[in-house]
């Protein structure tokens, strides 16, 4: 096993330290290979903040009850808030690398909600990067020495970990953004231009790769419409047009819009417009 650490003062002590907005207590690194078991257990949580860093493997989390077990795998970060209970396990057959850093002081909660961590939450996922692990490298190294304003340092070093952090949290939120608009916008172009042929929803969401529920729900976020609705209305507008600006017959304007069933389509359009499609077009005739 593989280990790197470093600490204020070179004191190992646990403290809270309410006398500036942001301290760093302690950082260091673990890399398992072949030693079996890391284990930590601390029932009573720690008096500081600990954000623990994920760069390989996993790590074996029990949050709020002992019995529960998440595993956590590369890729995350764990944040842990003063007296919440620690309990955690690193294994070699994990090959796990972890990196891991303690701060305190009296403004800390402020500062993580500004950088993106809510209150409750504990598991944020900002991917692996080698810009990590030199800033925790780099933490690491300033304990150890004790330069000149290597306090200050530190929290700036803390506050830059945190922004990128965010910043790849917020990439992430954007890229989900993103895909759902691509998703939803194929969608709205694939029922205007085939709303007269017989659409399954199901099979259409299935296309895609997505489940019927949750494509119907976010559809209907995006566009105010469940997709069968959405169709509905692009049929009835267009029947609605037919109507003001053509001679065709009912019938022939039923099936044109999609509908084999005149009758159907009749009782839908009065539903929709308050006049059934004959009554519509007599009133659009007198102006």
């Amino acid at each position: 096993m593989y280990m790197n650490t470093g600490y204020l003062n070179h004191s190992h002590m646990d403290f809270k330290d309410k006398s500036r907005p942001l301290v760093v207590g302690s950082c260091g690194t673990y890399r398992l290979s072949s030693h079996p078991k890391l284990p930590t257990y601390r029932p009573r949580g720690r008096l500081d903040y600990q954000i623990i860093y994920i760069t390989a493997g996993c790590g074996h989390f029990h949050f709020d009850n002992v019995d529960n077990e998440t595993i956590v795998p590369a890729g995350n970060i764990v944040l842990y808030r003063p007296k919440e209970l620690q309990k955690y396990e690193y294994y070699g057959k994990d090959k796990t690398e972890v990196y891991w850093i303690h701060f305190t002081g009296n403004n800390v909660k402020n500062i993580l909600r500004q950088y993106g961590f809510p209150d409750k939450e504990r598991v944020f996922q900002v991917g692996t990067s080698m810009e990590y692990e030199q800033i925790f490298k780099r933490i690491i190294i300033e304990l150890q020495r004790c330069q000149d304003n290597y306090e200050e340092m530190l929290v700036l070093l803390l506050r830059h970990l945190l922004i990128i952090f965010h910043r790849e949290l917020t990439r992430e939120h954007i890229s989900k953004n993103e895909y759902l608009d691509h998703e939803m916008d194929n969608a709205v172009t694939f029922f205007s231009e085939n709303y007269n042929q017989n659409i399954s929803i199901d099979d259409y969401a299935a296309s895609r790769g997505m489940s019927v529920s949750w494509f119907i729900r976010n559809f209907k976020k995006y566009t105010g419409s469940t997709p069968m609705q959405f169709i509905v209305e692009i049929r009835i507008n267009n029947a609605q047009m037919l109507l003001e600006t053509t001679t065709y017959s009912i019938n022939e304007i039923s099936k044109i819009v999609g509908y084999d069933n005149q009758l159907y389509f009749s009782r839908l359009f009065h539903k929709l417009k308050g006049y059934s499609p004959r009554e519509y077009r007599k009133i659009r005739n007198r102006f």
